[in-house]
């Protein structure tokens, strides 16, 4: 049984027990919440879709850490200009695990 969600304005396709890192939550580690923006349910062949989204289904999640991604570097350039510009960013993010899929 697997289910499509949406947070922090991603789509994710999720399985029970898996482990997921979407956009910062402001929730506190080992705190359990539900998803309640489910687009998809797929249990075998019996696949209910939602317009926009399937009404009842609930996905049941507890945050396991927070944390930061790696960091990425932009670099600007502009040739025979003397200019170069560097930054650096690290995005947050809350890894959490999926308990359950209820729809």
């Amino acid at each position: 049984m697997y289910a499509v969600i949406v947070t922090g304005g991603k789509q994710y396709k999720v399985a029970e027990g898996e482990f997921l890192k979407v956009e910062k939550l402001e929730l506190a580690t080992g705190e359990s919440f539900t998803l309640d923006r489910v687009l998809l349910i797929a249990n075998g062949d019996d696949v209910k879709i939602g317009a926009p989204v399937v009404d009842g289904a609930k996905v049941t999640a507890e945050v396991v850490s927070q944390g930061r991604h790696d960091k990425i570097r932009i670099i600007k350039f502009r040739r025979r200009k003397h200019h170069m510009k560097r930054q650096g960013h690290r995005q947050w993010y809350t890894e959490i695990k999926i308990t359950g899929i209820q729809g």
